[in-house]
């Protein structure tokens, strides 16, 4: 199949502007709520969406991590990158998330601290665009978290210099293996090269498919009052 036949039609909602919230954080944890349960929208919505999910189950699909995302950083020349992250929080400051500070994006955030964060709910048919300023989280908020990890992922985060070229895969296990020997307690110290940032938005975009692509697209952009204005967009 050519990839000029691929084609699908948006059916499954729409977005006005009187339902959306003022505060566009408040507006993505809406949106996040949904996606992680798909709960909301009318009988007929939550039934299409459960045969989708019934579908692709039967297809032998994978469900999709509801926080994740696409992180575009770019370099002090501009050259950008994008990769998949985890969201771990979101709260007025902004969208959390954590890695290693020398990994690529570590690297062309200490050049370059801004980004821009996508999120695509295929099941709702939903997309949220964000970009705005990136800053390290202190030192004690990146700890309380590693310490929340799985012990497997604090050795991992000591193990893997992330970005860096290794030899094969038998020598990253041998690196956590050792980790594990070095760390034989329960308590994995925080790696000093490893930690969280948040990205304080300045533009966030709410998309809605619509059928004939005439999609819903609403963009909220931050004044330098501190308030948000909420402009529509053509598709």
């Amino acid at each position: 199949m050519s990839l000029t036949d691929l084609h699908r039609e948006y059916r499954w909602g729409g977005l006005d502007r009187r339902d959306l919230l003022t505060d566009p954080t408040a507006q993505f944890e809406d949106w996040f709520r949904q996606a992680s349960s798909a709960k909301s929208g009318s009988w007929w919505r939550k039934v299409g969406i459960a045969l989708y999910k019934c579908f692709q189950t039967a297809l032998g699909a994978e469900p999709i991590d509801p926080n994740a995302m696409t992180l575009a950083t770019a370099d002090q020349d501009g050259r950008p990158s994008a990769r998949t992250v985890l969201l771990k929080g979101v709260d007025q400051r902004g969208f959390i998330f954590y890695t290693n500070y020398e990994s690529r994006k570590g690297c062309e955030l200490a050049e370059n601290p801004r980004g821009a964060l996508v999120f695509y709910w295929a099941d709702l048919e939903r997309q949220v665009c964000v970009s705005g300023d990136i800053a390290k989280l202190p030192g004690a908020e990146s700890e309380r978290y590693f310490r929340s990890r799985p012990r497997g992922s604090q050795l991992a985060a000591w193990a893997s210099n992330q970005s860096q070229v290794v030899a094969d895969r038998a020598a990253l296990e041998e690196k956590w293996q050792q980790m594990e020997a070095k760390f034989p307690g329960e308590d994995v110290p925080l790696p000093p090269d490893w930690g969280g940032y948040v990205l304080t938005p300045t533009r966030v975009e709410f998309w809605q498919g619509r059928p004939n692509r005439l999609h819903d697209r609403f963009r909220y952009i931050k004044q330098p009052e501190g308030h948000w204005t909420i402009e529509r967009l053509c598709p």
